[in-house]
């Protein structure tokens, strides 16, 4: 998919080095959050504060909604702005900065300002010790928001190819990113700049009974579910990582043909039972 040198990397380093790229590449980017300047809860963003110094890694107060902010405010002065929620969880109280302002900015001034250079990455999902407040994936709440673009990575090389995508796009965007994935998600990851392009789908396995869609974590489980479709029932599953929740690729995920109308196709299983 990408030529030149790799390095095996997890998710967390994935994203590490990719703030390390967008800080080398960007002069006017900073990262900023709760408890960053530390390293990060999950480590992401260990050692930044140390090579690119305070004034471009640091701490903010407590506060989702000043950090959506202030984010605002940096991006609309023109610096690629990186902010970190600390659990998506916490999101919430940032809703109404992030779909109401952030996502409304470029409409709302006739194009004179926008929030294009704000990034928000936030750590979401479930790993089966975090209780009601530090397990929830809250994707979907963002997904109907015209001018704001959310996308969830299904692993490490996907994680830093996203995240630069995202601090590039003339957008601003949300990354959520399946903590969960964090240590087991390892991949041979670019070490130079390379992008994913958000709103395209990818066809992780190929198949022509069913097809199974997911995102993040999820791709994982349902890559799990086609090998039991197969091992079981000698069905043959297609699974799609979506990627980019918006947009979303409907194209690729429909299948539909240049006549516009969804492809359907018939399967017999071993029994004898077909699916249509």
């Amino acid at each position: 998919m990408f030529s030149g040198e790799t390095q095996k990397m997890n998710m967390y380093q994935a994203i590490n080095h990719g703030l390390t790229v967008a800080l080398e590449n960007d002069p006017r980017s900073v990262v900023f959050g709760e408890d960053v300047a530390f390293g990060g809860v999950f480590r992401c963003t260990m050692d930044l504060k140390k090579r690119f110094g305070a004034d471009r890694v640091f701490n903010t107060p407590l506060c989702e909604q000043g950090i959506a902010g202030f984010g605002i405010g940096l991006a609309n002065a023109g610096i690629s702005a990186i902010g970190e929620i600390q659990f998506a969880d916490y999101i919430f109280p940032a809703f109404d900065q992030l779909v109401n302002e952030a996502a409304k900015m470029r409409y709302r001034s006739g194009n004179m300002f926008d929030c294009g250079k704000l990034t928000i990455r936030a750590p979401c999902g479930a790993v089966g010790h975090g209780g009601l407040y530090h397990s929830q994936s809250p994707e979907a709440y963002f997904a109907h928001t015209p001018g704001l673009k959310i996308v969830v990575p299904r692993g490490a090389m996907h994680a830093k190819g996203l995240l630069l995508s995202c601090i590039d796009e003339p957008d601003p965007c949300i990354i959520f990113e399946p903590k969960i994935l964090y240590r087991t998600a390892i991949d041979e990851v670019p070490v130079a700049h390379y992008k994913i392009e958000i709103g395209k789908a990818e066809i992780v396995r190929s198949g022509d009974a069913v097809t199974l869609v997911g995102w993040g974590t999820q791709v994982h489980v349902l890559l799990e579910v086609a090998d039991l479709a197969r091992e079981k029932l000698g069905v043959s599953c297609e699974v799609i990582d979506l990627v980019s929740i918006l947009p979303w690729d409907a194209e690729l995920v429909c299948k539909v043909g240049n006549n516009g109308v969804i492809r359907r196709e018939n399967v017999s299983l071993r029994d004898g039972r077909s699916i249509s």
